[in-house]
């Protein structure tokens, strides 16, 4: 049964629920490969058919350069803080994203980052990064 109609059909068919869990992923991020980035960025993420984890160890002074992406990004800051520029590059809206707050960053948004102190950051992306998945992501680096 095509993706849409599962949406549209709340009672799924027995094999429809079967290829869903051959889907299933169980991880923990001691098992996930980091890859540093750079000297100050490191990054892990899992992913599934229509989302993205990541987690990202960014050390003070650390700068994600303005870039855009068509996902939809949710990020959540565990320790640290983060500082985001976001929109029109001349009048950009300044956010510190805190330990346990979330920013909502809509797809297209043009946006930057820099780490005010150590932080580690938890970001989901939808749909996933083929980017990151290609290792086609040279900003970062």
């Amino acid at each position: 049964m095509p993706v849409d109609e599962l949406r549209s059909n709340p009672v799924a068919p027995c094999d429809t629920l079967i290829r869903m869990a051959e889907e299933l992923k169980h991880t923990r991020w001691s098992d996930v490969p980091v890859e540093t980035l750079n000297p100050l960025l490191t990054r892990q993420f899992v992913t599934g058919s229509q989302g993205m984890l990541s987690r990202l160890e960014l050390k003070k002074g650390c700068l994600v350069p303005r870039h855009s992406h068509p996902n939809e990004q949710i990020s959540w800051i565990e320790s640290g803080a983060l500082k985001f520029l976001l929109g029109d590059e001349a009048n950009p809206q300044e956010h510190v994203v805190r330990p346990g707050e979330i920013l909502v960053i809509p797809g297209g948004m043009p946006h930057s980052a820099e780490a005010l102190e150590d932080t580690i950051d938890y970001d989901i992306f939808a749909p996933p990064r083929q980017d990151w998945i290609n290792k086609d992501d040279s900003y970062l680096r």
